[in-house]
Order: C-alpha cells, then sequence, then structure tokens
C-alpha cells in the first residue's frame, strides 16, 4: 500500500499501519489516564487531552471537555471541518520539521503514550446500526446454495443496497470475548424446531464506517454530499449463527442470529487518510436510478485477511484474502440510499458493508462461502479442521491502515 510522503520526528518503521498520512482517532486509556480521544502514530498513542493542556491545540473550536471525553461522539458533534482540521494540526505537529513540540521534550511525556501501555475502548456510543449486503460476489455465492444457482441474485439487488438495521448495543471493542449464543434451531425439516447453542457460528469480513450528525429528518443526503457526513472507517466483524438465522429469517430477516454480537477495530480511519487508495468501482448494470449514481473513484484498494487460531495453538491459518474493493455497492451510493426517505443520521452511527467476498474460493469473506456450507472443510495447523467457529477459536482480521480486530469464541 502506498504512503503519502510525510515523515515524522517520532521513528515509525516503514510499512507501520500507522504512519503520519494515517493518524486515525480513537479511545484509550494508560495507568494514569481515564478513557480519553487519542491518534495512533507508529508504536505510540497521541494524548490529544494533554496536547490541548499546553496550547498545542488552540484556534480549533476545541474544548478541553470534547478532549476528555469517553467516546468521540462529541467530537464528531462539532462536524468534519473541526475533525479534518484537527487531523491537519497534528500532523503538522508531528511532521519532521515541526519544532513546536518536537523540542519540548518536558511535553513528550504527556503528549505521547506507548501503544503497548495503553488499553482500547469503544471509539463511539453507536445509536443506530445498519448492515448492508452489498458485494455481488458474496449476494452470488449465498444465492447459489440456497436458491436457484441461475438466478443467485434476488430482482432488487442490482437496484438498491439492501440492508437491514441491526442491534447497537452489542457492538464491542476488538479483543472482546464473544459467547456462542443459543437460539432456536430445526437440524432436522420434517421435525420441531430445538433449542440450544449455535451449531453453525461464522464471522463476515466486512468494513464499517462512522457518521457525522446528518441532516434533518425528512432531508435526503445525495451521493455528492454524502463523504461530508463520513468520519471514518474500522475494521468490521459481523458474526453470525447461520442455523438460528435460517430458521427465524422469514419474514423479517436477521434477528438472535446477529444481534448477540459484532467486532470492531479500535481505530477509526479517517476518509482524509485513505485519499491515495480510492479506486474505480465496477459498471453497475442495469444503470442505477439517478439518486444513486456519483462521480469519481467512490471504492477502496485495502487489501484484507482473516486468520483462525485455535485455541492454545501458537500458529493460526489464513482462511481468506480479500479487498475492500470487491464492493458492488459504494459508502456514497449506500448514504444515499439510506436517507432517500428521509431517515436522520446521528454522529456515531455505523453502517456496515456486509460481507467483503471476492471472485476467487480465497477471498470468499465467511466460513459459509469457504467452506461451501460445511462440505469442505479447512485444515488448520494443529491437523484439525474447520466447517465453522468452534469453542476457543480466535478470529482475527487484519488490512493495512486498519491494525486488526479479533474476537475469541466462549462457550454458550
Amino acid at each position: 500500500m502506498s504512503e503519502l510522503n510525510t515523515t515524522s520526528w517520532v521513528d515509525v518503521p516503514h510499512g507501520h499501519d500507522f504512519p503520519l498520512a494515517n493518524l486515525p482517532f480513537g479511545i484509550f486509556s494508560a495507568k494514569d489516564r481515564s478513557p480519553r480521544p487519542g491518534m495512533r502514530l507508529g508504536d505510540k498513542v497521541i494524548d490529544l487531552s494533554a496536547c490541548h493542556a499546553v496550547g498545542l491545540l488552540n484556534d480549533l473550536g476545541l474544548s478541553a471537555e470534547v478532549l476528555a471525553a469517553h467516546v468521540l461522539n462529541p467530537l464528531m458533534k462539532l462536524g468534519k471541518p473541526v475533525t479534518v482540521a484537527l487531523r491537519s494540526r497534528v500532523q503538522a505537529l508531528f511532521s519532521a520539521d515541526n519544532h513546536e513540540l518536537r523540542d519540548r521534550k518536558d511535553w513528550h511525556a504527556a503528549c505521547l503514550v506507548e501503544a503497548a501501555a495503553v488499553t482500547m475502548h469503544m471509539p463511539v456510543e453507536v445509536g443506530d446500526y445498519t448492515d448492508f449486503y452489498s458485494s455481488e460476489d458474496h449476494a452470488r455465492n449465498v444465492g447459489k446454495m440456497f436458491r436457484d444457482p441461475d438466478n443467485a441474485l434476488l430482482p432488487n439487488w442490482k437496484h438498491m443496497p439492501v440492508g437491514y438495521h441491526g442491534r447497537a448495543s452489542s457492538i464491542v471493542v476488538s479483543g472482546t470475548p464473544i459467547r456462542r449464543p443459543q437460539g432456536q434451531t430445526r437440524p432436522d425439516p420434517e421435525a420441531p424446531p430445538v433449542f440450544g447453542p449455535s451449531r453453525l457460528l461464522d464471522f463476515e469480513l466486512e468494513m464499517g464506517f462512522v457518521t457525522f450528525d446528518g441532516k434533518p429528518m425528512g432531508e435526503r443526503i445525495t451521493t455528492a454530499e454524502a463523504e461530508d457526513y463520513i468520519f471514518g472507517l474500522v475494521l468490521f466483524n459481523d458474526w453470525s449463527a447461520r442455523d438460528i438465522q435460517k430458521w427465524e429469517y422469514v419474514p423479517l430477516g436477521p434477528f438472535l442470529g446477529k444481534n448477540f454480537g459484532s467486532s470492531i477495530s479500535p481505530w477509526i480511519v479517517t476518509l482524509e487518510a485513505l485519499q491515495n487508495l480510492r479506486v474505480a468501482g465496477p459498471d453497475q448494470s442495469p444503470e442505477v436510478l439517478e439518486y444513486l449514481k456519483y462521480e469519481g473513484d467512490s471504492h477502496y484498494n485495502v487489501p484484507l485477511e482473516v486468520e483462525i487460531i485455535p485455541e492454545g495453538a501458537k500458529k493460526g491459518q489464513i482462511v481468506c484474502r480479500s479487498n475492500f474493493r470487491h464492493m458492488y455497492w459504494n459508502m456514497r451510493q449506500q448514504l444515499a440510499h439510506h436517507t432517500v426517505n428521509g431517515c436522520n443520521l446521528r454522529a456515531g452511527d455505523m453502517m456496515a458493508s456486509g460481507t467483503i467476498s471476492g471472485p476467487e474460493k480465497g477471498s470468499f469473506g465467511s466460513m459459509l462461502e469457504i467452506s461451501w456450507r460445511g462440505t469442505e472443510p479447512v485444515s488448520m495447523p494443529d491437523g484439525t479442521e474447520r466447517k465453522f467457529i468452534q469453542d476457543g477459536d480466535t478470529v482475527v482480521m487484519r488490512a493495512p491502515y486498519f491494525g486488526e480486530v479479533s474476537g475469541a469464541i466462549l462457550p454458550s
């Protein structure tokens, strides 16, 4: 992945996920610091509250209260011009030729914290969460498995970004264990349903984006305006209990098979940091309706990988290598569709992409596809096999600029 030509007086190893060109936002705490906003630079965390206290963030419209908050929502409520200006100011402060903080070594201990010494927290209080279904390869794979392979996509799929509203309260930060859900399943279609732990627990490789406050209720956001309302992106694992979902989803869609947990990476990468990763999207045919048309490169070349690490194992198995560029519907279209009926957004709302699968088997973004509904098990380095996720397994998703999101599965 290419980087902007920016160097810092803080040592950042070549190829690090968090160079000066990135500077993602998150919420951290340390032994002597309560949870507060920070930015990541190499192996350091920049304490924005401390920088503000010594006068390095003046004239940005920021208060001490905003930079001491336990979530980023108060900062996001100030709007994109403020967050962009803050990121630009911090980028300037840590540029190699800037002496304001570089030469004040008495401030370094307050303003810079070792990343290895911090605890990361949920970066935002998520008010509402929407999950889209925007990868054509994933939608086709699922359609081939469960419907007519010659008509894998439902009639509406290429006309709008399909989505559903999920549960915000069970979105957790990377490292939080996920307990295997229980619920009703119907393993024998000729027998009544049974109750018990999900046997077909899965991950879904996704990206999520976080919004600023939107327009007033009743007004819509166009594709041309959409990026003004997107704060940044996270890696998103939308855990899924396939057997619970299969039995419950008719007629209203996902419920208990999804709302038991979703995991996000702790650092929110801003759109500004991803400008040099923009790529063109696929040709969309049939032609989309006017409100879904857009101009310019609005997809992103972000390599993604998923590793499963068995309990107690020293080594895991990479089961997926995909890319965010494989989306059919982009974020601008998703946001325009989400608000075309006048739905209002609030700072901290989360929108997930839906499972990101590429065209080849090695790029499929869920075990449902990788094991092809359990018929093609995947071998682990310890000699075991996986059709779906077992108790004790840790699933780790990674991407350059984003770091990772991980979660271990606890027994029900």
